[in-house]
């Protein structure tokens, strides 16, 4: 088997099938598989660089430190002998390097369909779908705020493609359904329209635990088999600069108590809540994660975790976010260079500020998606269907995203590279001489079909043949695609008894109330 796969592949060349059936609309995708990077990653800075972040990191958590606004953070950091003046801690370079050494390297996370388990770190990279837009934005229906029917589309879409490893947060924010039992109707579309690894959002203990004993009853787990094991995870934010909320904390120390990963990543925008220079920014989002990532170590010794780098710039003619620029690019190279000096898997996003998919959408979203390659990124959220800095989730983005997720797992299959005498086709060099061509000789034919990738969106044809068919643009081929799936979508198996046991807990968490809420 390839390295870069965990299935067999059908073609070499970029077609294949579902693992599982689960549209009647059948798409040529790449079959499923967990990718791996087989590229040397792109260092900016020397050694000498990498000693200066760390120290100045170190620095910033030993003399600065950094606000936690919860009671048992604090109460922990006491216990470890750090210093806590108020919500205040600082904390000693010998404590963080000790605590985050305990640390996995990589670790895996198995969900309901074991053939769906995916690995972060050890040079694998998976793909999120986009989470968390309040908005939607499609070409028929244009800006809208999120709803639950445009949340379970997008769903659909994450279940149907094949790139995407990972269904993480509301990939819209359904605000027609309360806050207070929003989480159990997502969580229930989540794991019956999905089979892959889901998201809790550390939003506070009802919600963490709702999530934690929904994924348990769709794996038909043992509490004891949930706990022995990753199958789900939690993504945290700090409040840049300098600080770690109550709830954020409160849910990532409920999952690493019971073995589920959590994912630390700083928002640190450059010029505004973060120093102006890239070297800065990195610093002051490396201190503020491994602050986190300290915590969780020292409360559940050796529970699987990784470093979030989202660390871009902002317009310093509006004071907005900027996403996909060279600062961007480069401060997610540098960070990756940081989570390899502490052993740890990085994560990182596919991201853009366009609010439209248009050229510059894809060209700002190539740029953040191979800056998670060249970063040597493991976990990649956001890798489809994100515009307006976050604010907008739409489909033919996701759809138009998933071209270039492919494009990037193609990208780093060994036939790509390959140096073998077959590869380097002397006896075709020879068969054809000179001023021949190369389609009908014998090596050709027996390749043709594999050898290069083959597009799912994208139109290779010329003008006249493109226009004669309607010149059908690439946003308008997207939506008709995402039209197809979630009309002809069809959920993937789940043994009834766990689902109507997972409809039973939902209605009773309704009846309770669910989680409490401010309205």
């Amino acid at each position: 088997m390839a390295a870069t796969e965990t299935a067999p592949r059908r073609r070499s060349g970029g077609r294949g099938g579902n693992t599982r059936r689960t549209t009647g609309f059948h798409l040529d995708q790449m079959p499923w598989r967990v990718p791996r990077n087989p590229d040397r990653p792109t260092e900016p800075v020397d050694a000498e660089g990498v000693a200066a972040i760390h120290d100045g990191a170190m620095r910033i958590l030993s003399e600065i430190g950094i606000e936690f606004l919860n009671d048992e953070a604090l109460a922990l950091f006491r216990q470890a002998g750090c210093r806590v003046d108020g919500q205040r801690v600082r904390m000693d370079a010998d404590f963080v390097t000790e605590m985050v050494a305990r640390a996995p390297g990589a670790f895996a996370i198995t969900p309901r369909n074991p053939d769906r388990r995916i690995v972060i770190g050890d040079g694998h990279m998976v793909f999120v779908n986009v989470s968390s837009p309040p908005n939607s934005w499609d070409l028929v229906r244009g800006k809208q705020p999120g709803d639950f029917a445009t949340f379970r589309e997008f769903m659909m879409l994450t279940q149907f493609f094949n790139c995407i490893h990972i269904a993480g947060g509301y990939p819209v924010e359904p605000v027609d359904i309360h806050p207070a039992v929003r989480h159990l109707d997502c969580l229930f579309e989540k794991l019956t329209l999905t089979d892959k690894v889901c998201h809790a959002y550390s939003l506070g203990r009802e919600r963490v635990e709702d999530v934690m004993e929904m994924v348990r009853i769709a794996g038909g787990l043992s509490h004891e088999a949930f706990d022995a094991a990753p199958h789900m995870y939690t993504n945290i934010n700090s409040t840049s600069p300098l600080k770690h909320d109550f709830p954020m904390i409160d849910g990532a120390l409920r999952l690493a108590r019971r073995g589920q990963p959590v994912v630390v990543t700083p928002f640190t925008l450059a010029g505004a809540m973060a120093p102006v220079t890239m070297a800065g920014a990195v610093t002051l989002s490396i201190a503020e994660a491994l602050a986190a990532i300290a915590l969780l170590e020292y409360a559940a010794p050796g529970c699987p975790v990784a470093i979030g780098t989202f660390t871009s710039n902002v317009d310093m003619r509006t004071g907005g976010p900027a996403f996909g620029t060279p600062e961007y690019m480069r401060a997610t190279q540098i960070t990756g260079q940081m989570a390899r000096h502490y052993g740890l898997p990085l994560r990182s996003s596919g991201v853009c500020t366009s609010n439209v998919p248009d050229g510059q959408a894809m060209w700002e979203t190539s740029n953040s998606l191979w800056a998670a390659v060249q970063s040597g990124s493991n976990l990649v959220y956001h890798a489809a269907g994100w515009l307006e800095g976050g604010l907008i989730a739409s489909p033919e983005k996701f759809v138009m995203d998933c071209e270039v997720l492919q494009m990037i797992q193609r990208y780093f299959e060994p036939a790509t590279f390959a140096t073998g005498p077959d590869d380097i086709a002397f006896d075709a060099v020879a068969e054809v001489g000179p001023g021949g061509h190369y389609f009908g000789c014998a090596h050709t034919r027996e390749r043709y079909t594999t050898a290069f990738y083959a597009p799912m969106v994208s139109d290779w044809r010329n003008h006249e043949a493109w226009s004669a068919d309607g010149a059908e643009q690439t946003p308008d081929r997207a939506h008709r695609i995402y039209r197809q799936i979630v009309d002809n979508f069809e959920p993937p198996p789940m043994d009834p008894a766990r689902r109507e046991e997972l409809a039973e807990f939902v209605a009773k968490r309704k009846h309770e109330g669910g989680a409490p809420t401010d309205f």
